[in-house]
C-alpha cells in the first residue's frame, strides 16, 4: 500500500492489520462464487435433485431457511460479541463451521436432497455469521472519511479470492470433463477446494487482526445471552433515534433481494435458459469477479468523494439496467454484457452499504447494529430468491419473468434510499456513542 493509505487508516492502525481484515473476505469469497453461484446452485437443480419442477423452490427455500436462522440469531450474537468483546473469537468458531460444512456439501451426490439441504443451509448460516462480525471490525480500522475506499479495499480483494478458488475449481472440471467423468465427481472436489481455499486463507485474517473491544459493563448485571437480548431490546426501542439507520436497513431489504437473486441463481439462468455448460458458466461468473473487484475498488474512491447516498444510488440504477438486459437477452452475447454490469454494480453496491451502515453506527455498537445489517441481508436473501423460485414455479418455469421482476427490487431500493438523511444519522451515531457507558479503567 501507498503511503496515502495509511492516511485512511484510524491511530494505531497498522497497514498489515487491514491487509489481515481484508483476506476474511478473499478466504470467503470462494464460498458464494462457487458454492452459491457458479457451481452447487445448478449442481443441486440439475444434479441432486434431477432437474425436478420443484428444484429451483427447493434451493431458493434452503437458502430461505438458513437466512430465517440467521436473523432469529445474529442480531442477539452482535450485542453479545460487542458485551463480551468477543468479535474475533466469534468469528473463528462461524469459520470453522462455514469450512467444516462446505466440506459436507461433498458428500451430496444425485437423489441426497435433505443431506444437501442440510449441509447448505448450515454452512450459509455459519457464512453470514462471519460476513456480520468481519463487517463490524471495519468502522475500527478506517477513518470517517475512508470508510468507503476501505471497505472497496476489503471487497476488491475479496472478489479476487473468489477467483482463486473458481480457477481451481475451473481447472478441474475441465480436466475431469476431459476424462469423461461426470459432474457428481467433479463438483464434490469443487466443494473440497473451496473449503480448503477458506480454511488455509483465512489464517492471515487470525494472525494479523486485533480484537480492540474491551468486554463493556452491563447496568443490569446480567451476563451471556440473556444480556445481550436485554441490549437488543434496548436498541429497538431506540429506533426511532436512529430512523436514518432503519431506513437504511429498509432500503437494503430491497436491493439485496436483488443482489441475492444474481447470486444465488445466475448459474441456473444460465443454463436453464441460455443452455449454458458448466465451463461456460463458471467462466461467466469468473468474468463476473473480475468485473465485482473493479468496480468494488474503484468505486470506494468515488464513494468518499462524493458521498455514500449518491453512491449507492447510481449502483441501483446499474442493476435496473442490468435485469432488463438479462430478461431481454436470447443468446450468450448480450446476457454476457449484463454479466460484466452485474458484476460492477455487484462489488460497488456492496461495498457502499456496508460502508454505510458503518457510518451509521455508534462506535461502542458496532457488531450490534452490523447484526441488524446481517437481519436485513438475510431478510432479503429470503424475499429475493423466493421470489424467484415462485414466479417459475407459478409460471410454469419462465426464468425470464422471474428475472424481470428482479428488478422491482431495485427500483424500490432507489426509492427507500431517498429517504436515508445521512448527515443526521451519523450525528445521531456520534451522540449514542458520547453517552455509551465507559468500561472502567484496568
Amino acid at each position: 500500500m501507498a503511503r496515502w493509505s495509511q492516511d485512511a487508516l484510524n491511530p494505531g492502525v497498522r497497514k498489515r492489520e487491514v491487509f489481515g481484515w481484508a483476506m476474511y473476505d478473499f478466504a470467503n469469497s470462494g464460498y458464494t462464487t462457487v458454492v452459491l453461484t457458479a457451481v452447487f446452485s445448478a449442481y443441486f437443480v440439475g444434479g441432486v435433485a434431477g432437474g425436478a419442477s420443484w428444484a429451483t423452490l427447493a434451493w431458493t427455500s434452503a437458502l430461505a431457511l438458513s437466512s430465517l436462522i440467521v436473523m432469529a440469531t445474529m442480531p442477539a450474537i452482535g450485542a453479545y460479541a460487542d458485551l463480551r468483546g468477543a468479535k474475533k473469537r466469534l468469528l473463528a468458531l462461524s469459520t470453522l463451521g462455514c469450512v467444516v460444512t462446505t466440506a459436507a456439501l461433498a458428500h451430496a451426490g444425485p437423489g441426497q436432497v435433505a443431506w444437501a439441504v442440510a449441509a447448505i443451509v448450515l454452512s450459509n448460516v455459519f457464512y453470514s455469521y462471519g460476513e456480520s462480525l468481519i463487517a463490524a471490525f471495519l468502522p475500527e480500522l478506517a477513518r470517517d472519511s475512508s470508510l468507503g475506499r476501505v471497505s472497496g479495499w476489503g471487497w476488491s480483494f475479496g472478489y479476487f479470492g473468489g477467483m482463486l478458488t473458481l480457477g481451481l475449481s475451473l481447472g478441474y472440471v475441465i480436466w475431469a470433463q476431459g476424462r469423461g467423468l461426470p459432474a457428481s465427481h467433479f463438483v464434490p472436489v469443487t466443494m473440497l477446494i473451496t473449503a480448503g481455499v477458506f480454511a488455509l486463507a483465512s489464517l492471515a485474517t487470525f494472525a494479523l487482526l486485533r480484537e480492540r473491544a474491551r468486554p463493556q459493563p452491563d447496568p443490569a448485571h446480567e451476563a451471556g445471552l440473556r444480556a445481550s437480548l436485554h441490549r437488543l431490546r434496548h436498541t429497538w426501542r431506540e429506533s426511532r433515534r436512529f430512523r436514518d439507520f432503519s431506513a437504511l436497513l429498509a432500503c437494503a431489504v430491497a436491493y439485496q433481494a436483488g443482489i441475492s437473486v444474481v447470486i444465488a441463481l445466475a448459474a441456473v439462468y444460465a443454463e436453464q435458459v441460455l443452455q449454458f455448460r458448466q465451463t461456460q458458466t463458471m467462466a461467466l461468473i469468473f468474468l463476473v469477479n473480475i468485473a465485482a473487484a473493479v468496480g468494488a475498488f474503484a468505486w470506494g474512491y468515488v464513494q468518499d468523494r462524493i458521498g455514500h447516498r449518491p453512491a449507492l444510488a447510481v449502483t441501483l440504477a446499474g442493476w435496473i439496467v442490468m435485469t432488463v438486459l438479462a430478461a431481454l437477452a436470447t443468446g450468450p452475447g448480450l446476457f454476457w454484457v449484463a454479466a460484466v454490469i452485474a458484476g460492477l454494480c455487484m462489488g460497488s453496491s456492496q461495498s457502499a452499504g456496508r460502508a454505510l451502515a458503518g457510518a451509521l453506527s455508534p462506535a461502542a455498537r458496532r457488531a450490534e447494529f452490523y447484526g441488524l445489517w446481517t437481519f436485513a441481508i438475510r431478510l432479503s436473501a429470503i424475499l429475493g430468491p423466493m421470489t424467484y423460485g415462485l414466479v417459475t414455479l407459478l409460471s410454469g418455469g419462465n426464468h425470464r419473468l422471474a428475472i424481470a421482476s428482479t428488478g422491482a427490487f431495485f427500483v424500490l431500493g432507489l426509492g427507500l434510499l431517498a429517504l436515508v438523511d445521512v448527515p443526521r444519522g451519523i450525528a445521531a451515531a456520534a451522540q449514542t456513542a458520547a453517552h455509551a457507558p465507559r468500561a472502567p479503567a484496568r
